[in-house]
């Protein structure tokens, strides 16, 4: 009975850090754009229209989002003298809308560099 009560107890473990997991892969796709581009509410609504959870920052509205922003791209490499949102988060991964629209879309749900 022990032993049925710890593997139970380990189990739920399990299932919670699995879990835990999930939601912070989930967390990890963050938006960052403005409500007044057409390019930043294309790709809210293609994502949803993929399934793909994600964050969205509009930031026009959010100051600490952009500065959040600004220092992910700055460490990325990219120039915050010439943004082109929406600048995406994937994992990690910064980028922006500095492609062909339709390529940029799609990168979206790939695993490959631009």
């Amino acid at each position: 009975m022990r032993i049925l009560l710890i593997f139970l107890c380990l189990s739920s473990v399990a299932l919670a850090q699995t879990d835990a997991v999930a939601k912070s892969e989930v967390r990890s796709f963050i938006v960052y754009g403005s409500n007044t581009c057409h390019y930043c509410l294309q790709t809210k609504a293609y994502l949803q229209e993929k399934a793909i959870s994600f964050i969205y920052y509009d930031i026009d509205e959010n100051e600490t989002k952009l500065q959040e922003m600004l220092s992910k791209m700055s460490k990325a490499g990219l120039s915050p003298s010439n943004v082109q949102l929406p600048v995406i988060d994937k994992a990690g991964e910064i980028f922006m809308n500095d492609k062909e629209f339709t390529i940029f879309l799609k990168y979206l749900i790939l695993n490959s560099k631009l």
